[in-house]
């Protein structure tokens, strides 16, 4: 493998975490931008959209001297019917997030944009989810004890007690936590950056 180095733009440790899995060095760079959907742009094209600005904003705020370094940006949604979901703000909201996608399918949408110097190569990978019927006791003891605030549409698959719930999904599981790992390295592959 080329001597290839990954900036992430993000702080996520889920998404640190997950780097970690494709053996390549990388380090973390802060990308705080605006993550308001447009609303003249797909689901799709919103997430990548956002995903690039914090590939960019990573690189505005920490220039690097390593030559061959990639900078990965990556913005996860949850979409349940037409609607996305975003972070809850509050437990509350969480709790209804889970009441809304608790006993059907919804999809989890993660747009990743790969900066290459001035080349980006985004995508958009989507797999499909299925959450057992929960009770509200059951939602609110999740909430309570894992406060999943920053987590897109109130859950972490990963999350302890969620597995209970997690009937089937559809496509790349570390994609619903938050980095399609596969179609990354495939891009990456595929342009001859690793």
């Amino acid at each position: 493998m080329s001597e290839v180095h990954i900036i992430l733009a993000s702080q996520s440790p889920r998404r640190r975490e997950l780097l970690k899995l494709m053996q390549i060095p990388f380090t973390t760079a802060p990308a705080d931008i605006d993550e308001t959907f447009d609303p003249g742009l797909s689901i799709p094209d919103n997430i990548m959209s956002i995903a690039a600005k914090k590939a960019h904003a990573a690189v505005l705020k920490n220039r690097t001297d390593k030559e061959n370094a990639i900078v990965l940006g990556a913005d996860t949604t949850v979409v349940f019917g037409e609607m996305p979901l975003g972070k809850p703000s509050a437990r509350d909201e969480a709790c209804g997030m889970l009441e809304m996608l608790q006993g059907s399918v919804h999809e989890v949408m993660t747009g990743f944009a790969l900066l290459d110097g001035t080349t980006c190569h985004a995508d958009c990978v989507t797999t499909r989810v299925a959450i057992s019927p929960m009770t509200d006791r059951e939602i609110q003891y999740y909430v309570d004890t894992v406060q999943p605030f920053d987590k897109a549409g109130g859950y972490g698959i990963q999350d302890p007690f969620m597995s209970c719930f997690i009937q089937r999904i559809e496509g790349c599981y570390y994609n619903v936590v938050g980095l399609p790992l596969s179609r990354i390295y495939s891009v990456m592959r595929t342009h001859g950056l690793v």
